[in-house]
């Protein structure tokens, strides 16, 4: 009766874990809301800002479409920062934005990140942030949470439960 269970048993699991492979490979689109009462500390502006980004973890490619509204000025810089929980602050990472250039809604972009920078994004330990003239340290902010940020969980609940994330 064994040696009949273990070869059914084995066929299953590589079944389970081919699907696991696979939605895990498979890109992601998701959308970030950007707002004020998300920076640290919060502040209040009329406007807001979303980013849609897609992220493929084979390839760790992110691409962006950044669309904001009402903000109280130009922007003056806006980037991916962390790694940082939603009540920390974190060091800029990727620039959304081009330096010196008006920036336009929507804005498009995209950046292939380091093996490092792909875990941090996927564990949703990143977050956007855009600064204008009248708020130079951040006017809108919005924590990334991928889609990959729940299956990490689940795949590896211990991780998160030593980082304090349950």
């Amino acid at each position: 009766m064994r040696k009949v269970l273990l070869p059914q048993i084995a066929i299953v699991a590589v079944v389970v874990l081919s699907c696991l492979e696979m939605a895990y490979s498979a890109p992601v689109s998701f959308k970030v809301p950007l707002s004020g009462g998300q920076e640290v500390p919060p502040v209040f502006p009329a406007g807001a800002a979303t980013a849609d980004l897609t992220y493929d973890p084979v390839t760790r490619v992110v691409t962006w479409t950044l669309s904001y509204t009402d903000l109280s000025g130009p922007i003056t810089v806006a980037e991916f920062h962390g790694p940082a929980q939603p009540s920390k602050t974190g060091p800029p990472t990727i620039a959304l934005v081009k330096q010196g250039g008006s920036v336009g809604s929507p804005n498009t972009g995209q950046a292939t990140l380091t093996p490092d920078q792909a875990r941090q994004f996927a564990d949703g330990e990143w977050y956007i942030n855009i600064d204008t003239q009248n708020h130079p340290e951040g006017e809108v902010r919005g924590q990334v949470i991928t889609p990959l940020a729940s299956h990490a969980e689940a795949a590896h609940p211990s991780h998160h439960v030593r980082r304090g994330r349950r």
